[in-house]
């Protein structure tokens, strides 16, 4: 994926500035998910905030229909959540793996009394998130009006889902099945309305399985990382080896992005990355390791993703001001997870395919559906949608592009 121009407006920022009687809602089970899908001027905006569905808009009214959900998710969490029906092809999948403390892959996501934590992963967090936004499209009436209205609804569940039981087991299974349901029931509500409406579906990212499942599956390779990869124990043994104080590396996890120390001289911090990058390039678990000045030198890819070397997929990441001195890449199937524990056994964000690449669905009842399977960014997907509202946008300010012979879409010329 490439980067987006964060000062670029978003599509429901671009909807108002051209006619401001559009009107942009988010619902979502993140709150960086809210914000990012309506930018800075929605009109309405919902996430959840580890207890309830809360607002950062200070002057909005809260919606009669959001007041009655949040009672609704009160009432629901308060109750115990009962073991859901598996049918023969989710039953399938049912097998107990240990994980550290745990076991997962034969669960029901059934869940105890008052546990909001636990209530994120099952399917009623999504299908509660569906019912505000039927409800606000209703109070509200979006689409009723001569402007274009856009709803960004953050679908969370499988997310949470992924982390706490992994991919592919009896309880993601169950997941997507519940998902495709509440789905199908939205727009048929949609429907009944006779509103007439888009949809665009995607994820943020894949997710790879736990590694214990997917050796069992035959992917030999499947490993936890080891700790030792871990920031804090590298830095306590670059600290002893070269005499340094402090923590020497900073970083959340055995991949991805690791700081140093910025208390460290200019002498001790050049000797402390030589032997950081000695010692992850020689490590058997880590596939490339780039420092921050290897980034800043290597240009933006603009060729098809899935053709990108592993320094053009760290660039397409890579933030000057944000990203890590060091940028450290696991080798395919490698979890930078070393101590699973209940609620957190798999996870996302390396750069191999089965994260970072996601099916993206442009959809309107009665228009015939036409399949693609060339390598497109996310970035592509505000100004194809702009193009299917007629909402002008600079093209020389993004990164994406409209997305020709995409059924009832009139890319403008270039």
């Amino acid at each position: 994926m490439s980067p987006v121009h964060l000062k670029v407006p978003t599509l429901g920022e671009l909807m108002k500035a051209r006619n401001p009687a559009s009107r942009t809602v988010a619902v979502a089970g993140k709150d960086r998910a809210a914000v990012m899908m309506t930018g800075q001027s929605p009109d309405q905006r919902w996430y959840w905030d580890g207890k309830t569905f809360a607002t950062d808009l200070k002057s909005a009214p809260v919606p009669v229909s959001v007041s009655a959900a949040k009672q609704a998710v009160a009432a629901l969490i308060a109750t115990p959540g009962e073991a859901l029906a598996s049918p023969p092809f989710c039953a399938a999948k049912s097998r107990s793996i240990a994980v550290g403390d745990t076991s997962v892959g034969n669960g029901k996501l059934a869940r105890a009394v008052g546990d909001a934590r636990a209530f994120r992963a099952t399917p009623a967090f999504d299908g509660m998130a569906l019912a505000i936004a039927a409800r606000l499209i209703d109070e509200l009436g979006l689409g009723r009006g001569t402007a274009s209205d856009l709803i960004a609804i953050g679908l969370s569940a499988t997310d949470y889902v992924g982390h706490t039981f992994g991919t592919k087991g009896e309880e993601m299974c169950l997941q997507l099945l519940s998902l495709d349901r509440d789905l199908g029931d939205f727009f048929r509500q949609l429907d009944s309305r006779g509103v007439d409406y888009a949809v665009m579906l995607t994820s943020d990212h894949g997710g790879d399985d736990l590694p214990e499942r997917l050796r069992a599956l035959g992917v030999a390779e499947a490993a936890r990382s080891v700790p030792e990869l871990e920031p804090a124990a590298l830095g306590k043994r670059l600290s002893a080896n070269l005499k340094l104080a402090g923590p020497v590396l900073i970083g959340g996890g055995a991949n991805g992005d690791v700081y140093f120390d910025r208390a460290l001289k200019p002498a001790d911090r050049r000797r402390a990355e030589t032997a950081a990058l000695a010692f992850y390039r020689a490590h058997p678990q880590v596939e490339a390791v780039f420092t921050r000045n290897q980034l800043s030198r290597t240009a933006p890819p603009t060729t098809s993703p899935d053709r990108w070397t592993m320094a053009e997929r760290a660039r397409a990441s890579f933030d000057a001001t944000r990203s890590g001195d060091l940028v450290v890449l696991l080798k395919r199937h490698v979890t930078p997870i070393a101590k699973p524990g209940k609620g957190y056994v798999a996870t996302h964000g390396s750069p191999w395919d089965y994260d970072r690449r996601v099916p993206i669905i442009f959809w309107r009842p009665g228009t015939p559906g036409v399949g693609r399977d060339e390598a497109v960014d996310t970035v592509d997907i505000m100004p194809t949608l702009a193009a299917m509202v007629n909402v002008p946008v600079d093209a020389s300010k993004i990164d994406g592009k409209c997305l020709a012979n995409v059924s009832g879409i009139i890319c403008p010329k270039r």
